[in-house]
């Protein structure tokens, strides 16, 4: 039996909240009736979108903490099992990622080949 959930609402004007709680039914009806998050207290009435379950509370709330720092298309592609799209959202894209890096020498020049000191 599940002790710890990951969810998220979908609130009246069309914005996301995630959360975690050990009791899913009851912490969907605080915030349904204004007794849950300040966030949701001013976009009733909430929707409950989508949730995970998990052996333990704190993995729940480990999860709440990532998803919340997700934009709304990484979330929704969550919520719509859009998994392709999901890992694309998910990988680094500045500048300073390893997979952006190019390979060759530290000056840029083609055909710099290092010697070998003796």
């Amino acid at each position: 039996m599940p002790t710890g959930y990951m969810y998220i609402l979908k609130c009246h004007e069309d914005t996301y909240y995630t959360g975690s709680t050990i009791d899913l039914m009851q912490r969907f009806l605080e915030h349904q009736s204004g007794h849950g998050a300040n966030y949701t207290v001013k976009r009733l009435p909430v929707l409950l979108f989508y949730f995970e379950e998990y052996p333990r509370i704190e993995l729940a709330f480990h999860r709440e903490k990532q998803v919340q720092n997700w934009n709304r298309k990484k979330k929704e592609a969550l919520v719509f099992k859009k998994y392709k799209e999901l890992h694309q959202l998910s990988v680094c894209k500045n500048n300073s990622h390893c997979s952006n890096k190019t390979t060759g020498s530290p000056s840029g020049a083609e055909g710099d080949e290092s010697k070998e000191i003796n």
